[in-house]
């Protein structure tokens, strides 16, 4: 009897198991990324205060229904308001958005070549050049940041190198202008781009390419029509990884970027400690975080329906 009891549980048993592990992933978003975004969201929506916390209102539990009300009654939308009318902050978004997007263009033609290289070399080298491709990351990311200022001031070692060979007569200007935050994301971000072309491109069938061309494709037609295609979900998740930080990054353009370098996560630093105005830096942030989760929602979305289509 007690075994046909325990058979009878089995499946209920085993359907606990299965809402289990579905829900977990659920719960560990809403607690660590859903949770946080409303926290913010609320102080995005409401007013700085000489207090602490340095924003009000805040909710009151012993107030009941009527304090909850009158909780809400008090947030507004001033905040994004002010931000779509100032042009700072739309300047900031804009600039921020163009220099993350122009250095994953150049992470991506410099990281791809290292990916295909890294790809085709020989079994036992693959693990070596994997390794030298996660090497940076043994170092402090801000000390990596302040070599750069070595390099690129004017007495530093690149317009050193560039005077002794006569290539300059006089250094250049590299250090605080934009061109030094570019070259300061595409050196750090530079693996994060290079590791997921590399698990695509390594996992390709290399007889794809040798059919296409023992049908008369060339070598170059056939790595535009077969590998890049072949490729793509490597490329989309690089490009993502690089962006996506880029976009927020403060440490790069503080460091390495000039006056004229205006980028919304010195905003963000600027309102938060400089300010303390934590409703206008969380509207900010929320803007922010909108601006890149919406498109990227909505290019998934697409990627989907297309491979469904081409199913």
């Amino acid at each position: 009897m007690a075994r046909h009891t325990l058979r009878r549980d089995e499946p209920r048993r085993r359907g606990l198991g299965r809402k289990l592990v579905i829900g977990a992933p659920y719960l560990w978003l809403g607690a660590f990324f859903a949770l946080p975004v409303l926290i913010v969201l609320k102080i995005a929506l409401s007013y700085p205060e000489l207090a602490q916390p340095p924003y009000g209102p805040t909710l009151d539990l012993a107030g009941g229904w009527a304090g909850f009300v009158a909780f809400l009654g008090e947030l507004s939308f001033d905040n994004f308001a002010f931000i779509a009318s100032d042009d700072l902050y739309v300047a900031a978004l804009g600039s921020s958005l163009r220099i993350a997007a122009s250095s994953t263009l150049m992470l991506l033609l410099v990281g791809y070549p290292i990916a295909y290289a890294m790809a085709k070399a020989p079994d036992g080298l693959r693990g070596i050049l994997v390794a030298a491709v996660i090497l940076p990351f043994w170092t402090s990311f801000l000390i990596r940041v302040y070599a750069w200022i070595g390099i690129l001031r004017p007495e530093g070692l690149l317009n050193g190198f560039l005077v002794s060979i006569g290539v300059i007569d006089a250094p250049l200007t590299i250090l605080n202008t934009e061109i030094a935050v570019h070259i300061g994301i595409v050196y750090t971000y530079l693996p994060f781009m290079v590791l997921p072309l590399y698990a695509t491109l390594e996992r390709m069938d290399d007889t794809l390419i040798e059919a296409a061309q023992d049908l008369g494709s060339t070598p170059l037609k056939a790595f535009w029509t077969i590998t890049v295609p072949l490729s793509w979900p490597g490329i989309v998740a690089g490009s993502l990884l690089c962006f996506i930080p880029a976009v927020g990054e403060f440490v790069i353009p503080d460091l390495l970027g000039g006056s004229d370098t205006l980028m919304i996560g010195r905003i963000l630093w600027s309102e938060f400690f400089s300010n303390r105005d934590w409703p206008l830096a969380s509207a900010v942030a929320i803007v922010m975080l909108v601006v890149l989760v919406v498109p990227i929602v909505l290019f998934r979305e697409a990627e989907a329906r297309r491979m469904e289509e081409s199913r």
